[in-house]
């Protein structure tokens, strides 16, 4: 039994010393070819490097346009077109469905007491609302002039991109 432990750890160490002696005699013809390959890209004629090309000074331009409007932003208060055309009206309260974009009303009828025409207005969470002609709907200060059995109909300032508002015309059909 002893004998068999003496012959395992001799085995085990001839092994080892097989691997170190294997691994060295593998790396000493890579460590030589790359030597010859260094040796030979030293022995080429060294080349000359081109200058770098000149920069040129950077030319400076003079913006000569300041008393001229500038493209880019809104007429000023003062001036003719913002002061022509219909305005929103800054300091009124905003009513609850103006919060709502107009395609996501829906007419759900009408009610008629004491002679006064109210329309019925649902918003998308099922609530719904009771709306006169006078009262704004839809996020573009939309203004109900007339309600009607199958529509509400009524009026929104719409910005025209140079400072000034528009009316354009809209409804709220009965849905089905």
């Amino acid at each position: 039994m002893i004998m068999h432990l003496y012959k395992a750890r001799f085995m085990s160490r001839l092994a080892v010393l097989a691997a170190v002696a294997f691994t060295v005699g593998c790396s000493a013809g890579v460590d030589s070819e790359l030597r010859s390959y260094v040796d030979q890209v030293k022995q080429r004629p060294g080349g000359r490097i081109e200058p770098l090309p000149q920069i040129r000074p950077y030319e400076t331009f003079a913006y000569t346009a300041d008393s001229v409007r500038s493209p880019f932003e809104p007429d000023r208060p003062g001036s003719p077109a913002a002061m022509t055309g219909p305005k929103p009206i800054k300091d009124r309260n905003k009513e609850y469905l103006e919060q709502f974009p107009l395609d996501t009303l829906a007419m759900v009828g009408t009610l008629e007491n004491a002679g006064t025409m109210f329309g019925l207005v649902q918003t998308q969470d099922g609530m719904v609302h009771r709306v006169t002609p006078g009262n704004y709907v839809g996020q573009n200060d939309g203004r109900i002039v007339d309600i009607e059995s199958a529509e509400i109909r009524l009026e929104e300032l719409v910005p025209d991109g140079i400072g000034g508002f528009y009316k354009r015309s809209a409804e709220i059909g009965l849905s089905d």
